[in-house]
């Protein structure tokens, strides 16, 4: 039987491809950015973007009833770290557009995803007024924070999820890796230095079995334009080691950026820290510049088929946005063999 989907704030679709991977077929997505939207439907063949203000109810969900799950991710930035974290911040109650559109469509089963900083912020109140919402709908839930990394991302990243059911609870488990986690430099010493233009060949054999991977199906490389710094910039990076930070620095020079993450490299060794939206904190744990929009998607687990559209700073941002694939893929196959749907 064929399982269908709708993804809201679907963003450049990380989520939509980690259960299209696990044999989900997506219907559509919903997001008000363009070039998300030009990213999602150019990856995802078989559906529908739909660029609507998800600020206010959907108008187009009649056409969707009978679907078999929802999943979406509502903008985060009023509980991110990086933010204020203002509890009145209008982006907090974005999530009520999911939440009337499960109402409305009354799927079996659903998925959500958010930053961590959403359980613990204001005294949990978040938290517990969008189970009590969800409750009310009639399903079970879980909530649980996961580590990309213990998923085979190449990524410490961390996020919430909310989980749902109608017909049983069901609990999220993280595979134990036994610390067995894939490694930048595994994800991404097979991408060269300098930029390739778009569809160009490899210059470079995979070197790893995450990588050989990750290119599966894929002929040509995309995405891989570097950042031009200044030569001051190049020159403070390269006194950093790989795995280091500012603290490595001159002390003339720790303070240049006032941000604690500044100056960071990547550690060869280990997974990424978590990908951001482009601020150019976190260094190649080898080259002496920011990581560019593809060694970033490979370190969020997009395979190298999935191509990134709009401007270069567009890119940045749709990754640094997305959820790992890898990490949506497992989800659904829990929630397969647990025969939620």
């Amino acid at each position: 039987m064929e399982i269908s989907a709708i993804d809201l704030f679907c963003g450049a679709g990380g989520l939509s491809l980690g259960l299209e991977q696990a044999g989900v077929k997506i219907i559509a997505g919903f997001d008000n950015c363009e070039d998300s939207l030009s990213t999602f439907t150019f990856n995802h063949k078989n559906s529908l973007g739909i660029n609507c203000d998800l600020s206010n109810p959907i108008k187009e969900l009649k056409k969707f009833s009978g679907i078999d799950l929802v999943i979406g991710s509502p903008p985060c930035q009023g509980f991110s770290i990086s933010g204020k974290r203002d509890p009145k911040d209008i982006r907090n109650n974005l999530y009520k557009v999911y939440i009337d559109t499960l109402r409305q469509l009354n799927p079996k089963v659903f998925l959500m995803e958010n930053v961590p900083n959403l359980v613990s912020m204001d005294k949990g109140r978040f938290k517990k007024k969008i189970i009590k919402d969800l409750s009310e709908l009639g399903y079970f839930i879980d909530c649980q924070i996961l580590l990309a990394s213990n998923f085979g991302v190449p990524q410490n990243r961390k996020r919430v999820f909310f989980a749902g059911s109608k017909d049983k609870k069901f609990f999220m488990k993280e595979p134990l890796y036994n610390n067995d986690f894939v490694t930048c430099k595994e994800a991404i010493s097979d991408l060269p230095e300098s930029s390739i233009s778009d569809g160009e060949d490899y210059p470079l054999e995979a070197k790893s079995a995450f990588q050989m991977r990750l290119r599966s199906n894929s002929q040509s490389l995309w995405n891989h334009q570097i950042t031009n710094h200044a030569q001051k910039t190049i020159d403070i990076i390269s006194l950093v080691p790989d795995g280091g930070n500012y603290k490595d620095l001159p002390k003339r020079l720790q303070k240049i950026r006032k941000v604690n993450i500044a100056w960071t490299r990547y550690n060869s060794t280990k997974p990424s820290f978590t990908i951001d939206t482009g601020h150019r904190h976190h260094f190649h744990y080898k080259f002496n510049r920011v990581p560019t929009v593809r060694e970033s998607a490979r370190l969020q687990s997009f395979p190298d088929t999935f191509i990134f559209k709009g401007s270069k700073t567009s890119q940045y941002k749709q990754v640094g946005n997305a959820v790992p694939p890898m990490l949506a893929k497992a989800l659904m196959e829990q929630m397969f063999k647990e025969e939620l749907i």
